[in-house]
């Protein structure tokens, strides 16, 4: 017996990679095996009486290569309620090397495939389980909008025939109202009016009700098929046998099965505009685009673009790539990307974003991302990721829905049972029990958190906020200090020379340049402002080698054959260094660079930085939500000191290494602080690491996105503050959510119970539940920055 599977391959840099690894799987008996280099990817194809998955595995990590895990959108159809997620990952989950999340809200799950796990093997288990499941990928997209339009539209007609049928038999109830008790269709009539509600517009309960039992679990399905079954079949019992003595109930099982089918068209209709922040984020990016091909412009699908191709953008236009500026001047609209609604200058070599709109001047752009690989496609990718996950405050109400149904069968059975022998009327025993069916409502429990994290996520994606996962927004919610890096989050990080301080015998010249020589192969801040000030006064800079940088301390290297070092006090005076220090009349924003050569102190560079505009604002607001800012900062103590007397901030801790934030962090946490960590630069990992929650500030370096939780497009204190506010308005709704789901049913299934409501009321009760928890969570599309 044979068999086959696709694995990725992470590890692999060039065709000699490939080539080396398909020759080790080859050599492994019974195996067959292709490696392609350009997606990375393996197939194999093997006899498993010779050969095992794990020994394949093993036989690629001991070639050097790894099997990362895969990370796969799946669309699911045929969810009722949350009992019908909580059963997906249920018997999901028991497969080996398998984990999924299922979403409600926006019917998807993330299935996560360890290596040898395969797909299809999840498929059919969700198939099993009584539901139907697809990859959720750009091409299906289009054909499942439409599949669900269609839908919809069917759906719709079926509700409004339901509807015909049901008024004649729901209008005699207002006329008892009014005082008449007498009925006004002969029972003949009314059974030929519900029959085919009950068995046409009611076929999807029986339906989702059998396949959920099939798979060995119950839903709402099961609930509303099971309780206006027993309301018709009493109904036609008593008419056949001619029990004119006794009540009908016909009207009962009809309308519920009206409102309860029109409760799920208004639930999927606000369910659909918790998705419009992606589906606007996908419409962004424009189809086409102009490419050079021999010379010439021509108009091509964007697929067919590859990196390193020039595309020309004219004014007005969407930008359909993520490219560098090769010609061309123009003023870009980037308010996809970070919110902020002022178009940025863009010139030459400036790097430029797919989905944003050119404004003014025609741009000539190198490509250097296409498709799935531009920052828009990351954002749709983090947003969706994040809305397909779970917070933490979900566990409850999973542990309730997994229980949900079975409860209020019994509750049901109950009532039914105490309510006969109590009141010895089994007719009103039975209205009771159908009433308690009817009003329980899982389907609150279960949209309650997911529509509220897609509200808000989809919402923060719309102003530049990407949170990696739900709980991370749970957590930045509930901050109680946050920790910020000085450079680049309270201040400009855009420094400037403010003075040299030669040692004797060297001179300005001869520092500067020294010190642009150690720099020129750094990309931080201070060394960009080095090297800008050497360029300015037309310095030659000398040759370096074996450049080793320090993060927190300094640099080293040899310059023109001398050991040459940059750095903090602290740095030179590890190395047996004392610098004299520069003046103090220098003023206390600057931070000092202190240079050594073969040993002996050559002088030091102060750099000036200033506050962020909006930063004082931002604290204050921070202030306001009981959030306590400490500033972490590898500067000297004395413009450290200056910036937060400036700012206001009374707790900072100066000369902090990378390992030293870390620690300040690990202290706010020993002492029962909710610790969230704001930095950009891999100064920053260590902290981002251990904190609860960590905030990577504007377009950051790669390593500080990857640790961090929450991405942040713009680089500054008030969009940290703007995502603590969502964060917390967010989590607002999901707990007024869960309120309202969990008192529904604690108050509604005790009042169903005693007779007070009726199975009609019930019904519309129900309907009603879930289409207000989802239209509560869409509030959060009115949240703004600021609010």
């Amino acid at each position: 017996m044979s068999d086959k599977i696709s694995l990725p391959i992470s590890g692999m840099t060039c065709a000699s990679c490939s080539t080396r690894l398909e020759k080790q799987l080859n050599k492994l008996p019974g195996v067959e095996a292709a490696v392609n280099l350009a997606n990375e990817t393996a197939s194999i194809q093997f006899r498993t009486a010779e050969t095992t998955a794990d020994k394949i595995l093993d036989a690629i990590r001991k070639a050097g290569f790894d099997v990362p895990p895969r990370h796969i959108m799946l669309k699911i159809s045929g969810m009722t309620c949350a009992s019908c997620a909580a059963r997906i990952e249920t018997s999901v989950n028991k497969l080996p090397g398998t984990q999924i999340g299922v979403n409600l809200a926006s019917e998807t799950a993330r299935l996560t495939l360890e290596a040898g796990a395969e797909l299809d093997q999840a498929l059919s288990v969700i198939r099993k389980t009584g539901y139907d499941a697809e990859v959720w990928d750009e091409q299906n997209r289009a054909e499942a909008r439409e599949r669900e339009a269609r839908a919809a539209k069917k759906e719709w007609g079926v509700f409004w025939i339901a509807v015909l049928f049901t008024l004649p038999l729901v209008l005699p109830m207002l006329g008892m109202v009014a005082g008449f008790h007498h009925e006004w269709l002969p029972r003949w009539l009314q059974f030929a009016l519900a029959t085919p509600v009950q068995f046409i517009a009611g076929w999807r309960f029986y339906r989702g009700g059998f396949n959920a039992l099939r798979g060995g679990g119950a839903n709402m399905d099961v609930l509303v098929a099971l309780g206006t079954s027993m309301a018709w079949g009493l109904s036609t019992a008593i008419t056949v046998l001619g029990l004119d003595s006794q009540p009908v109930y016909f009207e009962a099982g009809a309308a519920v099965i009206t409102l309860v089918r029109l409760g799920k068209l208004l639930e999927t209709r606000a369910k659909r505009r918790t998705l419009e922040a992606i589906e606007k984020l996908l419409a962004l990016t424009p189809q086409t685009a102009w490419v050079e091909r021999d010379g010439n412009f021509i108009e091509t699908a964007i697929q067919n673009i590859v990196t390193g191709e020039r595309v020309r953008v004219r004014p007005g236009e969407r930008l359909p790539i993520d490219g560098v500026v090769e010609s061309g001047e123009s003023e870009v609209e980037e308010a996809t990307l970070t919110g902020e609604s002022m178009p940025v200058l863009k010139r030459l070599n400036d790097k430029v974003y797919a989905a944003t709109q050119n404004t003014l001047g025609t741009l000539i752009i190198r490509a250097t991302g296409v498709g799935e690989h531009t920052r828009i496609a990351e954002i749709i990718r983090l947003t969706e990721a994040a809305q397909g996950s779970k917070a933490p405050i979900q566990k409850l109400a999973d542990q309730v829905s997994g229980i949900f149904v079975p409860v209020v069968i019994s509750i049901a059975l109950l009532t039914l049972l105490g309510t006969g022998i109590v009141l010895a009327d089994w007719s009103e025993a039975l209205i009771r029990a159908v009433t308690v069916l009817v009003i329980a409502c899982p389907c609150a429990l279960g949209l309650a958190t997911p529509t509220a994290i897609m509200a808000g996520t989809g919402r923060g994606a719309q102003f530049g906020i990407l949170f990696r996962n739900a709980q991370a927004l749970e957590t930045a919610g509930n901050l109680n200090v946050l920790a910020v890096d000085k450079t680049g989050t309270l201040t400009t990080g855009e420094f400037r020379l403010a003075g040299l301080s030669p040692a004797s015998g060297i001179s300005d010249e001869t520092l500067l340049a020294t010190a642009a020589a150690l720099e020129q192969a750094s990309e931080h801040p201070l060394a960009k402002a080095i090297v800008k000030a050497a360029r300015e006064r037309n310095l030659q800079t000398g040759q370096i080698e074996q450049f080793t940088a320090l993060p927190g301390k300094g640099i080293a290297a040899l310059v023109n054959g001398q050991t040459a070092l940059a750095g903090t006090e602290m740095f030179l005076a590890e190395k047996g260094i004392t610098p004299s220090l520069p003046p103090s009349s220098l003023p206390l924003h600057t931070t000092p660079i202190h240079l050594a050569l073969d040993g002996r102190f050559i002088g030091s560079l102060m750099l000036a930085d200033s506050p962020r505009q909006g930063t004082p604002d931002a604290l204050k607001k921070l202030a306001d939500m009981n959030v306590e800012v400490v500033m972490l900062t590898g500067d000297q103590e004395a413009p450290a000191r200056a910036v937060a007397d400036e700012l206001g901030i009374r707790d900072f801790r100066a000369r902090q290494t990378p390992q030293d934030k870390a620690v300040a962090i690990a202290a706010l946490q020993q002492v029962g602080k909710k610790t969230g960590m704001a930095g950009d630069g891999i100064n920053d990992a260590p902290a981002l690491a251990q904190a609860d929650v960590s905030f990577a500030m504007g377009m950051g370096t790669d390593i500080a996105k990857e640790t961090a939780d929450i991405t942040l497009a713009r680089h500054d204190l008030v969009a940290l503050a703007d995502t603590i506010a969502l964060s917390r308005a967010t989590l607002r709704k999901i707990r007024q959510n869960l309120f309202f789901a969990f008192v529904y049913n604690v108050l509604g299934i005790p009042l169903a119970a005693f007779g007070i409501l009726n199975p009609v009321f019930a019904g519309a009760a129900m309907a009603m539940s879930s289409v207000s928890v989802v239209t509560n969570a869409l509030l959060l599309k009115r949240w703004k920055p600021g609010s």
